[in-house]
Protein backbone atom coordinates (compact mmCIF):
# COMPACT_ATOMS: atom_id res chain seq x y z
CA UNK A 1 0.00 0.00 0.00
CA UNK A 2 3.47 2.25 0.65
CA UNK A 3 3.28 2.85 -3.49
CA UNK A 4 -0.82 3.94 -3.80
CA UNK A 5 0.30 6.33 -0.41
CA UNK A 6 2.69 8.03 -2.74
CA UNK A 7 0.14 8.49 -5.35
CA UNK A 8 -3.16 10.46 -6.08
CA UNK A 9 -6.25 10.13 -4.68
CA UNK A 10 -9.88 11.65 -5.48
CA UNK A 11 -12.78 13.25 -3.35
CA UNK A 12 -16.07 13.72 -5.48
CA UNK A 13 -17.18 17.22 -4.27
CA UNK A 14 -20.43 19.41 -5.23
CA UNK A 15 -19.81 22.90 -6.67
CA UNK A 16 -21.32 24.71 -3.00
CA UNK A 17 -19.07 22.15 -0.98
CA UNK A 18 -16.14 23.06 -2.35
CA UNK A 19 -16.59 26.90 -2.39
CA UNK A 20 -17.05 26.92 1.41
CA UNK A 21 -13.42 24.47 1.51
CA UNK A 22 -11.87 27.88 -0.77
CA UNK A 23 -12.96 30.11 2.04
CA UNK A 24 -11.62 28.07 4.95
CA UNK A 25 -8.52 26.26 3.57
CA UNK A 26 -10.07 23.09 4.28
CA UNK A 27 -12.42 20.15 3.38
CA UNK A 28 -14.25 19.49 6.74
CA UNK A 29 -16.29 16.85 4.39
CA UNK A 30 -19.51 16.08 3.29
CA UNK A 31 -22.42 15.48 5.23
CA UNK A 32 -22.13 11.74 4.82
CA UNK A 33 -18.38 12.07 5.90
CA UNK A 34 -18.96 13.51 9.21
CA UNK A 35 -22.21 10.39 9.77
CA UNK A 36 -19.09 7.86 9.45
CA UNK A 37 -16.24 10.01 10.89
CA UNK A 38 -13.80 10.39 8.06
CA UNK A 39 -13.42 11.90 4.01
CA UNK A 40 -14.33 8.99 1.92
CA UNK A 41 -11.53 9.04 -0.80
CA UNK A 42 -11.15 6.82 -3.93
CA UNK A 43 -7.63 5.55 -5.91
CA UNK A 44 -7.72 6.36 -9.71
CA UNK A 45 -9.63 2.28 -10.22
CA UNK A 46 -11.93 3.48 -7.46
CA UNK A 47 -13.37 6.87 -8.40
CA UNK A 48 -15.39 6.67 -12.02
CA UNK A 49 -17.51 3.43 -9.76
CA UNK A 50 -18.04 6.02 -6.76
CA UNK A 51 -19.25 8.54 -9.17
CA UNK A 52 -21.61 5.70 -10.64
CA UNK A 53 -22.97 4.65 -7.44
CA UNK A 54 -23.03 7.88 -5.45
CA UNK A 55 -23.16 10.61 -7.77
CA UNK A 56 -24.98 9.47 -11.07
CA UNK A 57 -26.66 12.22 -12.78
CA UNK A 58 -25.63 14.73 -10.50
CA UNK A 59 -24.82 17.90 -12.27
CA UNK A 60 -22.02 20.33 -10.58
CA UNK A 61 -20.21 17.28 -9.34
CA UNK A 62 -16.08 18.16 -9.01
CA UNK A 63 -13.03 15.79 -9.02
CA UNK A 64 -10.45 16.93 -6.46
CA UNK A 65 -7.44 15.25 -7.18
CA UNK A 66 -5.74 14.89 -4.02
CA UNK A 67 -1.69 14.29 -2.91
CA UNK A 68 -1.45 10.85 -0.75
CA UNK A 69 1.37 11.58 1.07
CA UNK A 70 0.96 14.83 3.19
CA UNK A 71 -1.78 13.15 4.29
CA UNK A 72 -0.04 10.19 5.49
CA UNK A 73 -0.32 10.51 8.99
CA UNK A 74 -4.25 10.79 9.10
CA UNK A 75 -4.70 8.07 5.99
CA UNK A 76 -6.25 5.05 6.56
CA UNK A 77 -7.03 1.91 4.16
CA UNK A 78 -9.52 -0.19 5.19
CA UNK A 79 -11.90 -2.55 3.46
CA UNK A 80 -15.55 -1.49 1.86
CA UNK A 81 -16.84 -2.60 -1.16
CA UNK A 82 -16.02 -6.36 -1.63
CA UNK A 83 -13.04 -5.94 0.45
CA UNK A 84 -11.45 -3.41 -1.64
CA UNK A 85 -9.38 -1.04 0.24
CA UNK A 86 -10.46 2.62 0.30
CA UNK A 87 -8.29 5.76 1.69
CA UNK A 88 -10.53 7.30 4.59
CA UNK A 89 -8.99 10.41 5.66
CA UNK A 90 -9.38 10.94 9.57
CA UNK A 91 -9.42 14.89 10.07
CA UNK A 92 -10.10 17.63 7.66
CA UNK A 93 -8.24 17.51 3.78
CA UNK A 94 -5.89 20.43 3.66
CA UNK A 95 -6.12 22.11 0.27
CA UNK A 96 -2.82 22.48 0.22
CA UNK A 97 -2.95 18.71 -0.58
CA UNK A 98 -4.90 19.49 -3.05
CA UNK A 99 -3.30 19.02 -6.90
CA UNK A 100 -6.59 19.80 -9.40
CA UNK A 101 -9.83 20.32 -9.33
CA UNK A 102 -11.83 19.40 -12.43
CA UNK A 103 -15.56 20.16 -13.20
CA UNK A 104 -17.01 16.72 -14.60
CA UNK A 105 -19.74 17.19 -17.03
CA UNK A 106 -22.82 14.61 -17.65
CA UNK A 107 -22.78 12.84 -20.71
CA UNK A 108 -26.09 12.14 -23.18
CA UNK A 109 -26.69 9.10 -20.57
CA UNK A 110 -26.20 10.83 -17.27
CA UNK A 111 -22.73 9.31 -16.63
CA UNK A 112 -19.84 11.21 -15.42
CA UNK A 113 -16.82 12.08 -18.08
CA UNK A 114 -13.43 11.58 -16.27
CA UNK A 115 -10.25 13.36 -18.06
CA UNK A 116 -7.29 11.00 -18.32
CA UNK A 117 -6.61 10.29 -14.91
CA UNK A 118 -3.15 8.52 -15.73
CA UNK A 119 -1.86 12.10 -17.12
CA UNK A 120 -0.65 14.75 -15.15
CA UNK A 121 -1.94 16.52 -12.47
CA UNK A 122 -3.55 13.35 -11.78
CA UNK A 123 -0.78 11.47 -11.23
CA UNK A 124 2.96 12.33 -9.38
Amino acid sequence: MLNAMAGVIFKLVDEPSWAKAAATGQFDGSAIDARDGYIHLSTVGQVRETAARHFAGQPGLLLIAVAAGPLAGHLRWEPSRGGDLFPHLYGPLPLAAVRAVTALALDDTGRHVFPDLHAPPYTL
